[in-house]
């Protein structure tokens, strides 16, 4: 008999964390005899909005949350509630405790450090009154799976019962690794969407050091037009993102990058841009934040960089050396296969699902 799970993600498929935390992953457990209802909280629409930095309609959020409240008072039919992060973003955690006091079992999912959010808001009132909402959400849970250390320390501080670290990985038959470098211009590159593409500017004037230097152009995949005008004197060409061109794109790159600040909020990113790279054999330049370390590290892909410098000289370096771009690209790409792959995770995402097979890491 299939058990049966509610997926609860945050968006529909065209959002980044949930399409790798959640979506993509159905179909493989499908295989392995789970059934599974998907209802995201938020549309397209919103997503769209979110990207575009328009408004949020309040009237169109309270529909959702009405709507997502209806789907929770079906919990009776399912087996387990996988759900994205916490049902209802900026309100307590009073569901969440109701189905734990019901017996129902959900699985918490976090790739970022959203609990943030609340006990770093600048609003004092957002602080006194969800600064422990996430730490809530993470206790009255089956099972908390953290994309990375930082998250899952977290959650064993809030008390969670099982906490399980799963990186953010790739279907890496997707990803063709490159074979050989392009003949004209070096070409550095970046993936990503509206919202982080902010980091890229503290590159700015190193992007300007090496144009004095090195025949390159910048590749931008996911970037607004509006970062042409900020990152001035740059040649920089910019694709729109979209999941069925996103590998070709990676493939046209000689070295990937993933720029961070050095905050709260980053030590809680899982490194998804890196792994793109590496799972296309393009080696990584990317800041010593986080879990960037130790991927980049452990993996023996690429170079960390802390300040300009250390980012010139990287980035020169593999400018300079067609065989070391090689090598550490072919290194990441069996770290992928190894590690960051669907194929690699499966059968501890399912452990989840499990009694007593999921334990806190």
């Amino acid at each position: 008999m299939k058990s049966s799970v509610l997926v609860l993600p945050k968006y529909p498929r065209k959002g980044a964390s949930s399409r790798l935390r959640t979506y993509q992953y159905l179909p493989f457990l499908e295989k392995m005899g789970w059934d599974f209802t998907v209802r995201a909280l938020f549309d397209e629409e919103y997503l769209d909005s979110l990207y575009n930095g328009k408004g949020r309609s309040r009237l169109k959020m309270i529909i959702l949350y009405l709507y997502r409240l209806m789907v929770l008072f079906k919990f009776k039919r399912f087996d387990f509630i996988w759900l994205e992060k916490e049902l209802f973003p900026y309100m307590p955690a009073w569901i969440e405790v109701l189905l734990n006091w019901f017996g129902v079992k959900y699985i918490v999912d976090y790739d970022d450090a959203i609990f943030h959010n609340y006990d770093l808001s600048s609003n004092r009132f957002i602080r006194r009154l969800l600064g422990n909402k996430i730490d809530v959400v993470m206790r009255h849970a089956y099972c908390v799976i953290a994309g990375n250390e930082y998250l899952a320390e977290r959650a064993k501080l809030a008390g969670a019962k099982r906490v399980l670290v799963i990186p953010t990985v790739v279907d890496h038959h997707r990803y063709i690794p490159r074979k050989e470098t392009s003949s004209g211009p070096l070409t550095l590159g970046w993936i990503g969407s509206p919202t982080t593409q902010k980091y890229l500017e503290i590159l700015l004037p190193v992007f300007q050091s090496l144009t004095r230097q090195y025949q390159f152009r910048l590749l931008l995949v996911g970037a607004t037009p509006e970062i042409k005008a900020k990152l001035a004197d740059i040649p920089v060409h910019i694709e729109n993102w979209s999941e069925d061109t996103e590998a070709c794109h990676i493939q046209e790159m000689d070295v990937g990058i993933m720029p961070l600040e050095d905050g709260p909020w980053e030590k809680g990113k899982c490194g998804y841009k890196i792994i793109q790279y590496m799972a296309s054999g393009v080696p990584v330049v990317a800041s010593a934040v986080g879990v960037n370390t130790a991927i980049v590290s452990g993996s023996n892909s690429g170079m960390l960089a802390i300040d300009f410098s250390e980012w010139e000289s990287a980035l020169a370096a593999l400018f300079s050396e067609p065989r070391h771009r090689h090598q550490l690209g072919m290194s990441g790409r069996l770290a992928v296969e190894r590690k960051y792959s669907i194929d690699s995770q499966l059968l501890r995402l399912q452990s989840c699902f499990l009694p007593g097979l999921a334990t806190n890491e």
